[in-house]
């Protein structure tokens, strides 16, 4: 592996180049193994780099929904089935918003808003819509009116906010680090693959959709 992905240097031989998954395994019967996290030690025992790549990219498939270094491959997975660890993949969002599933009927997107920032006062006519947020504090505003927000409230870690479909609200990052929330819009709001690294971009493809 350290030949294949060049990521981490061998505890094992660090002044050799050459260290096989076998030895690896060998060295540190640990779990999890930090090199291979997902492995089968009657498979990996006899894991051979250059012979074996192939078969043991196809048997394990690192690179689906995950890189080398273990992190979520935040991309727009639907409408296949997919399951996530969320609250690690709304944590590693450092977009203003990246749809992470869009299907027919629903859309799983994350957003992260910067220090003093805000998602943005915005209605949906016809649709409801679930946000939670993940990490950070922040002050939730809805109301009938744009002009009238007499709901408020403060949110933080693990708080979820329901916004009923026609109801103006915004979403305002008062706390001192990014504020990191996943929405649920059904049906999906955004078009498929939707990435908008800064809330400028966001408005841009609103105007161009418009």
């Amino acid at each position: 592996m350290y030949n294949t992905y060049n990521m981490y240097p061998c505890l094992n031989c660090p002044n050799s180049a050459m260290c096989s998954l076998g030895n690896m395994y060998n060295a540190y019967r640990t779990f999890p193994n930090p090199y291979a996290p997902m492995y089968n030690p009657d498979f990996d025992a006899q894991y051979n780099p250059s012979t074996d790549e192939k078969e043991y990219g196809e048997r394990y498939d690192f690179s689906r929904s995950s890189n080398e270094a273990g992190l979520i491959v935040l991309k727009d997975y639907g409408p296949e089935p997919y399951v996530v660890n969320i609250n690690e993949a709304t944590k590693q969002n450092n977009n203003f918003r990246t749809a992470l599933w869009t299907g027919n009927h629903l859309q799983l997107t994350l957003m992260s808003i910067p220090v003093g920032g805000e998602i943005g006062l915005e209605i949906h006519p016809n649709v409801d819509q679930f946000l939670r947020v993940e990490e950070g504090q922040g002050t939730v505003m809805m109301g009938k009116s744009q002009t009238n927000l007499n709901f408020r409230r403060n949110v933080y870690d693990d708080f979820a906010i329901l916004i009923p479909a026609g109801t103006w609200h915004n979403v305002m990052n008062t706390g001192d680090k990014p504020l990191k929330i996943y929405s649920i819009y059904a049906p999906p709001q955004h078009p498929h693959g939707t990435v908008h690294v800064t809330k400028a971009d966001a408005e841009a493809a609103e105007q161009h959709r418009d």
